[in-house]
């Protein structure tokens, strides 16, 4: 499938962009490179092939989750406006 220079037009009308006269063939030869792409990975069988989350399989190294500060509530809370059982109180902004 490939594209018209009067589609490229429409396409960039609608994403909103501004192309020159001189940008529309240059654009319109990248789109359909892209979509050329995209018909070759189509193409392609992939039956019987497992998805991957990630190409290479890596995983990722975790911190062990430990509490590495100290509880300081009543401290914060002492400064702040409104508490009220441990919690902060804000004004009602939607009634």
């Amino acid at each position: 499938m490939a594209l018209e220079r009067s589609e490229v037009e429409k396409i960039a009308h609608l994403a909103r962009l501004g192309l020159n006269e001189g940008d529309i063939p240059q654009t319109t030869d990248t789109l359909n490179n892209i979509l050329g792409l995209i018909d070759q990975m189509q193409a392609v069988d992939t039956q019987g092939i497992e998805p991957l989350a990630h190409p290479l399989e890596a995983t990722q190294r975790l911190r062990a989750d430990v509490v590495s500060e100290s509880n300081q509530r009543d401290a914060f809370q002492a400064i702040a406006p409104a508490v009220e059982g441990g919690l902060y109180l804000v004004p009602k902004v939607i009634e």
